[in-house]
Formats: C-alpha cells, sequence, structure tokens
C-alpha cells in the first residue's frame, strides 16, 4: 500500500517523520535532501508509521459532543482540577479563585474564555519552557501558545517551541512533560532510545504522565 506523506524542508541536519493527530505523515527533511533518500527513509519506518496512524486512544475522535455550558453549577478543567464556576454580577472580567466567577454578562460567550486560557497558558506554560531549557542546557529561539489541534507541543527546523494552550487544563507534571518532550528534540530530533533517555532524566514521571495524555487527551480538546 502506497503511504502517502507531505515533505517539508528546512535547514535542520538531520530528517524526522512526524505523524499528526490528525494520522497525517510529515517528513522534515534537510535542504537537497533526495527524493530517493527521503523515500527510502520513509519506507525504512513504514511499521512504526503504521502502528502510529493505528493508535486507538491518540486518534480516535471526542466520544461525546465537545464543549460545556457556561451555566452556574458547571465545571472547567484547569491545571488537572475541575472547578465549578459561579454566575456573578459585575462588569469585570473572568476571575479565578478555586472557582471560575464568570460574568452573567459574558455567559455563552465561550470566546471569551478560551481567551483567559490562553492568557493563563502563556503565564504558567513559558516561564518553564526557560527553566527546563537551562537544565538540559539548551537554548530555543521562540516559546510560544498556539491554538493548533493536531499536537500538544512542537519543536520547529527553526528551534522555536510551540504548545497548545489546551495544555493549561492538565496537571503542572504534564505540562512538564511536554515541555521537556519537546526540548529534547533540541538534542535529539527523533524519538530514539537516547531521546526518550533524556527525557526520562529529567521528568520522572514521564511514562504516567504519557498515559494521562491518552486518559484525558480528548478533555483538554473540549471546546472548552
Amino acid at each position: 500500500m502506497e503511504l502517502n506523506y507531505d515533505v517539508v524542508f528546512s535547514q535542520r541536519k538531520k530528517l524526522t517523520i512526524t505523524v499528526e493527530r490528525d494520522r497525517s505523515v510529515k517528513v522534515y527533511a534537510p535542504e537537497g535532501t533526495s527524493a530517493e533518500k527521503i523515500k527510502s527513509i520513509v519506507e525504512s519506518k513504514k511499521l512504526w508509521i503504521y502502528e502510529k496512524t493505528r493508535h486507538k486512544q491518540k486518534y480516535d475522535p471526542l466520544p461525546h459532543a465537545p464543549g460545556k455550558e457556561l451555566v452556574a453549577g458547571e465545571s472547567l478543567l484547569y491545571l488537572g482540577k475541575n472547578y465549578r464556576i459561579e454566575l456573578v454580577d459585575t462588569d469585570e472580567g473572568i476571575h479565578f479563585t478555586q472557582k471560575f466567577l464568570v460574568p452573567k454578562r459574558l455567559l455563552g460567550d465561550k470566546r471569551v474564555f478560551q481567551a483567559w486560557y490562553q492568557e493563563k497558558a502563556k503565564e504558567k506554560i513559558l516561564p518553564r519552557v526557560l527553566i527546563h531549557a537551562k537544565n538540559l542546557g539548551v537554548a530555543f529561539k521562540e516559546a510560544k501558545i498556539s491554538d493548533s489541534k493536531l499536537r500538544w507541543g512542537s519543536c520547529t527546523p527553526n528551534d522555536n517551541v510551540i504548545f497548545n494552550w489546551r495544555l493549561i487544563k492538565a496537571p503542572m507534571f504534564v505540562i512538564d512533560y511536554v515541555i521537556v518532550h519537546e526540548l529534547a528534540h533540541l538534542l535529539e530530533p527523533n524519538h530514539t532510545p537516547r531521546f526518550w533517555n533524556i527525557v526520562k532524566a529529567q521528568i520522572a514521571d514521564m511514562e504516567k504522565a504519557k498515559e494521562w495524555l491518552k486518559a484525558h487527551g480528548a478533555e483538554l480538546e473540549e471546546e472548552l
């Protein structure tokens, strides 16, 4: 069976293959790499790609209708825990004090809540990228928060690290795992035994974090 994949050329030194959350396959190759060499490497990884594209927990669609209603008594995830929504009479924005205080005027406007999550992601995640980069002894160009629905994080050929804002719903040990996972690609582009050893040396709960994402990833992907 013919394997379809997209090739992205860059100034990176090594060729890497990724399987996105929509099951598409992308090959990141150094500029000038021949089509024959790319095809040969992809063919050698065919079994690995086949297994990745059939990863049931990672790629199955959401088992329920996404999103929740912004109503009093409903709960939303933040840093791995569910907190209740309380509607209040105020002209101010959303406040968090072990519960979400949501102005009644914002009822039904989920975009405002997503903006709140995105700001919290910048506030909580980006400083930890600096800490983990220092611990690993690596340098990145820029750390960003994105709205990508295909992956939790990525390390670009230009040495930028990008993280999905939905991660702010996950526990901090999971966030730390994703951060270190992406930063480790600056030392080892591929998911080799060396790569996993680097991650495990920094994140003792690596396997626990991976299992948490498998079990709760669909909840993070909900509209809220």
